[in-house]
């Protein structure tokens, strides 16, 4: 009987000190979705811009700090789904979002569709070439083409669907670079790496690009929808920075970076 208490008892202390640990990261990762302080939002990465701008006016307005993470959609939502400590998600993809509703990530009474977004045929302006249509991307001397990772970047795959539907997507599919996010695909063209791309109206305003905007018809609406995540501890504080951004301060700074709201329709800048 002592032999057997001796051998049993060391394997019952391990488990509970497994046990221990278990509950303490349990725990440590509750804290950090209810840090009273902070307000945690993982943001599309064509949102960059404007949502910056918004949280600091969020910032000056309350006693909160905001921290971004920002990223492609696709790759955010599977950091939500994987329980990444966010309070709130802002995509530029619908399909994402509801995907995350369905599995119980995001709550579905918070999510809205805030801005609609548009896409651009940029070229860089040291290049001296005069892009007017898509069909320019045939010149040979654009010998490559920066977009966005179509396979869960929304404004890649956009662009995908506009290249596809003027019957261009398999002439240039060869010369096609991928940036991870539509910001990488956007500092492509800016340092001359790729001549042209197609990217977001929302990053394309630097001064080293040129850019017309591209004809909605072609693609699917960049509809940019926003949801509370279901675990976070934030979610009063979540919904008024839906508020803010639906106010008409932040719908001001949102159109400014080339957003429209959705009861605007086609009219977009």
């Amino acid at each position: 009987m002592h032999l057997f208490k001796r051998y049993i008892l060391p394997g019952a202390l391990l488990m509970l000190l497994l046990l221990l640990n278990a509950c303490d990261s349990e725990k440590g990762q509750e804290e950090q979705l209810g840090n009273s302080g902070e307000l945690h939002i993982a943001v599309a990465a064509g949102l960059r811009f404007a949502l910056e701008e918004i949280g600091q006016a969020f910032e000056a307005e309350n006693d909160v700090k905001v921290v971004f993470q920002f990223g492609s959609s696709g790759n955010l939502a599977q950091q939500i789904s994987s329980g990444a400590p966010i309070d709130l998600f802002l995509s530029a993809n619908q399909n994402f979002i509801e995907g995350l509703v369905a599995e119980g990530a995001i709550l579905e009474e918070s999510v809205a569709n805030f801005a609609m977004g548009r896409i651009v045929l940029a070229v860089n302006k040291q290049t001296g070439l005069e892009i007017q249509a898509l069909e320019d991307l045939l010149d040979e001397d654009i010998t490559y083409i920066s977009i966005a990772n179509p396979s869960h970047a929304p404004y890649g795959l956009a662009a995908k669907e506009a290249l596809k539907k003027k019957g261009l997507w398999h002439k240039l599919e060869e010369k096609l670079v991928y940036g991870e996010t539509i910001t990488q695909a956007m500092q492509y063209i800016q340092t001359g790496n790729a001549p042209a791309g197609i990217i977001a109206l929302s990053s394309a305003d630097v001064p080293e690009i040129d850019y017309i905007l591209i004809n909605e018809s072609l693609h699917s609406p960049l509809m940019h929808m926003i949801g509370v995540a279901s675990r976070s501890k934030q979610q009063e504080l979540a919904s008024e920075f839906i508020a803010f951004i639906n106010s008409p301060r932040g719908k001001a700074i949102m159109e400014e970076y080339g957003f429209y709201q959705p009861e605007q329709g086609g009219d977009a800048p």
